[in-house]
């Protein structure tokens, strides 16, 4: 049984990393909430296009590949084990492809405020599949959820595709949201990773993977055609803090703090998405926006206190 002295002890030791983890998950959150802005500033929109979004997926992800694999080296990092090399395809598959080319495609046509909202319920979905990963069962108020916030998210696409009041989906919309299926697969996957090697090294080998693929896609990709400085600077951007520098800020949160406690500011990260929008893109916060966003987070905030059980065992057989 612990003294009060030494459980004063303990909470004073157990404090500097409490903070610093909740330092560092703000400022992943910070960083990550950059992402759409910076890449709607890369690829410009229809009326004035910049980088091609092929590239800018591409390129970033080439980017912070070699980035990556200098870390590593410098880690000296362990190889993966040969079980852990499909899953890590998996992770590439949602994180450096998936995602950053849906989203770059997207963001051609709908502005990142829009993009921002659409995206909202990414936590939920990578709860859902990483509970269903661990072999969890979520609980029927989580499903109730996540069907409430989706239909809240159709409803937002309908009445404000591509930016404007509107009674149609936008075909981007559609990209968007395979956009967070492909996230949430590579976080679950990510995730389950995590449990037998720092994760850190995860996205770090996810990266190094796909170098084989994203340099000579990059290269062949490249512009031809002068762009505007500003697009470069949203393209360096996703390539060197939307695809490395934040995923070890955010893990590296999690480790200290877990996952639970520290996940949940993820809920902040729409709304600081839309005021970075507003703010370096001079896009429209309307009302409609915000109150959707809001709704949305609120679904979002009440499914993940839903309880998720554990998945019954088998009987033994006699």
């Amino acid at each position: 049984m612990s003294t009060p002295a030494a459980s004063s002890e303990k909470t004073r030791l157990l404090a500097p990393s409490s903070g610093q983890a909740l330092a560092l998950g703000l400022l992943g959150v910070g960083l990550f909430a950059l992402s759409l802005p910076m890449t709607r500033l890369a690829v410009g929109s229809t009326r004035s296009p910049q980088l091609s979004p092929e590239f800018v997926a591409l390129g970033r992800a080439a980017v912070a590949g070699v980035l990556a694999g200098i870390w590593l080296l410098w880690q000296r990092a362990p190889l993966p084990g040969r079980r852990d090399w499909a899953l890590l395809a998996g992770v590439a598959g949602g994180v450096v492809f998936g995602f950053p080319l849906l989203t770059s495609i997207a963001l051609r046509e709908v502005d990142a405020v829009h993009a921002s909202l659409i995206l909202a319920l990414l936590p939920l979905f990578t709860a859902a599949l990483g509970a269903l990963l661990a072999g969890q069962r979520p609980s029927a108020g989580f499903w109730l959820c996540a069907l409430l916030g989706a239909a809240l998210v159709m409803a937002y696409a309908l009445l404000h595709g591509a930016g404007h009041i509107a009674l149609h989906l936008h075909w981007a919309d559609g990209l968007l949201a395979g956009a967070m299926l492909s996230a949430a697969v590579g976080y679950a996957l990510g995730g389950h990773l995590t449990r037998s090697r720092p994760a850190g090294q995860v996205i770090g080998w996810a990266l190094v993977l796909s170098l084989p693929l994203t340099v000579p896609a990059a290269w062949w990709l490249r512009p031809t055609a002068p762009v505007q400085l500003s697009a470069w600077g949203g393209f360096a951007y996703v390539a060197v803090v939307s695809m490395w520098l934040g995923f070890l800020a955010w893990y590296r949160a999690l480790a200290l703090g877990g996952a639970v406690r520290i996940s949940q500011l993820q809920l902040l990260q729409p709304f600081l998405s839309m005021l970075a929008a507003a703010a370096l893109l001079h896009e429209v916060l309307d009302l409609t926006t915000l109150s959707f966003a809001g709704a949305v987070l609120a679904v979002v905030f009440v499914a993940r206190r839903m309880p998720v059980h554990e998945a019954p065992h088998p009987a033994p057989r006699s």
